[in-house]
């Protein structure tokens, strides 16, 4: 981000499409976030780091992990990634950019289609080997749940605490 407007340029001079995948429920990505930076210090699979897997058995094993949060800190990390979002999306408004959300990929994967479109190849279907790591319930996911939702509640980040039902 500190080079954003070098790369923009290079984005417009090179033709470059660029796609945002953003995450609507900025606290399952904490999740994600955290669980990602545990197993790169833990290496749970085979003493290697996996942000991916590609087996049931592997992503059970990574699931397994349950992040304690910093509640003093929750809002203020969700309103940095929030801003941070917003920021991506400013410094690039002038590149040929997609916005998807990964949710919404989730619960329609013909978007897959449009992107492809956008990108100008081939539409193709497309399917991927990975397998799907947090698919639990938030209160399920999270060590200090309680905490989690009491801090949450009646903030603007409430929204967060809803399970759509495309991760169970």
């Amino acid at each position: 981000m500190d080079y954003h407007r070098v790369i923009a340029n290079y984005f417009n001079w090179k033709g470059v499409h660029v796609i945002f995948v953003l995450r609507r429920n900025l606290l399952r990505r904490l999740v994600s976030v955290l669980a990602n930076a545990y197993d790169s210090e833990a290496k749970l699979i085979n003493g290697t780091h996996k942000s991916h897997v590609h087996t049931k058995e592997e992503a059970d094993l990574l699931a397994q992990f349950k992040p304690t949060i910093n509640v003093n800190l929750l809002t203020q990390n969700l309103a940095k990634a929030e801003h941070t979002m917003a920021n991506s999306l400013e410094y690039f408004k002038t590149t040929r950019h997609l916005v998807l959300y990964y949710e919404d990929l989730m619960k329609n994967p013909k978007l897959l289609s449009y992107a492809q479109e956008f990108l100008g190849v081939p539409v193709r279907k497309l399917e991927s080997q990975q397998v799907k790591i947090h698919t639990k319930p938030l209160s399920e996911q999270i060590n200090n749940w309680d905490d989690v939702h009491r801090t949450l509640k009646g903030s603007p980040y409430e929204h967060f605490l809803d399970e759509p039902d495309y991760f169970r």
